[in-house]
């Protein structure tokens, strides 16, 4: 079950990620400037994240069989009209749906982790993260591959019938449970900024993710300045390539699981925080160009794709011992943070480039994993006081 949930999340994960690569073939196929075919990939995400808030909340108050089957199902019909859409403007409601339907991931691991011994729930959410990681990596590749093949049409109509099929699965698989909330629909939106504003663990875990995702965000906008500016003259496509480093992810993840369920999410956040740190390190080498520059690369991109990765981990396993009743909810609240976090360290980072090139993007990164490391050490301090 754990196995085929990963793959789920991958899988609709995957949607939010694959309009990217396929998003120079939109604008041939349908006549447009490169420039406007991006607004795909735009309200794609847009749909992301407004789901997030708007539906992700449903996990506490309906049961998640029938919550799952309905997304993956309006998610598969969303793919299909896109894979069908006759131009451009259709093609971005259709986006818009898919994105707003395809938050499976935020709701499948607060479920999970009720179905599971409080000692599994570090390892089952590394897992799920794992298959999320997967879909987000292998998606591009998937998209663009397929697209150059056969169309730009195809990976829509492909997903389509993948997410549909997903559906029947699980509709079949998925055990029966009940809904742990009775609240309302508006009273669940209510109870994801009280809980921000009640439990200071959720706001730790928050700060924290936004911080590490801040600089995994500040990095990747970086990089793809620095591989196709002068240092290295490479195309768009080294980005791609030097991403799928990155899968190395997916097996370091559910191992990070197993540290949170035998030490606790703490001693796990000061490892990835210190990581995070020394990433910015290695990561600053890339500046020098050459292999030498590349390797750096390479090596300080995966060091903090796992240290962030893992710190999502460690951050979830203590959020969702908060409550068992609003797992969701608190997932909600958390994961609304990180993207924001996300958000501005994009923007952030290509300022910093703009301002001090290569460098400034690595001390930004190493400034935000500096300012999660004094958040812990102070909360390290008044835990040893008390």
């Amino acid at each position: 079950m754990v196995l085929l949930l990963a793959v789920v999340c991958g899988v609709a994960v995957g949607n939010v990620y694959f309009p990217q690569a396929v998003s120079p073939l939109v604008a041939d196929g349908l006549g447009v400037s490169a420039d406007t075919a991006t607004l795909v990939v735009t309200a794609t995400q847009f749909g992301y994240a407004g789901g997030i808030f708007l539906l992700v909340p449903l996990g506490d108050r309906l049961p998640c069989r029938p919550l799952l089957v309905t997304l993956l199902s309006l998610t598969g019909l969303g793919l299909l009209g896109g894979g069908l859409a006759p131009g451009l403007v259709p093609l971005i409601g259709a986006s818009v749906l898919v994105g707003v339907t395809t938050v499976i991931a935020p709701i499948v691991a607060p479920m999970a982790a009720g179905l599971v011994p409080k000692g599994r729930r570090g390892a089952v959410t590394g897992t799920l993260l794992s298959g999320s990681i997967g879909g987000m990596l292998l998606s591009r590749a998937f998209g663009g591959s397929l697209g150059e093949w056969l169309g730009w049409r195809a990976p829509y109509l492909t997903t389509a019938a993948l997410a549909l099929l997903l559906a029947l699965v699980l509709s079949r698989a998925l055990p029966k449970a009940a809904a742990p909330s009775r609240q309302s629909y508006p009273a669940l939106l209510g109870a994801t900024l009280h809980l921000l504003r009640t439990e200071p663990e959720l706001r730790r875990s928050g700060f924290y993710q936004a911080m590490l995702f801040g600089g995994f965000s500040a990095l990747w906008t970086g990089v793809a300045l620095v591989l196709t500016g002068p240092v290295y003259g490479l195309g768009a496509s080294a980005v791609g390539l030097l991403a799928l480093v990155n899968a190395g992810t997916m097996i370091c993840t559910p191992l990070a699981g197993r540290q949170v369920d035998r030490r606790g999410p703490d001693a796990v956040n000061l490892v990835t925080i210190l990581a995070v740190l020394a990433a910015a390190a290695v990561l600053l080498l890339g500046g020098f160009g050459g292999a030498v520059g590349l390797t750096a690369l390479a090596v300080g991109s995966l060091l903090l794709d796992v240290a962030m990765q893992s710190g999502m981990v460690a951050n979830q396993v203590r959020i969702f011992a908060l409550s068992d009743e609003a797992r969701s909810r608190l997932n909600t609240a958390y994961m609304t943070c990180a993207y924001l976090g996300g958000s501005i360290g994009s923007w952030l980072g290509a300022r910093s480039y703009g301002a001090f090139g290569w460098p400034g993007v690595c001390g930004l990164v190493a400034a935000l994993a500096a300012l999660a490391l004094v958040r812990h050490v102070l909360h390290l301090r008044a835990r040893g006081e008390r």
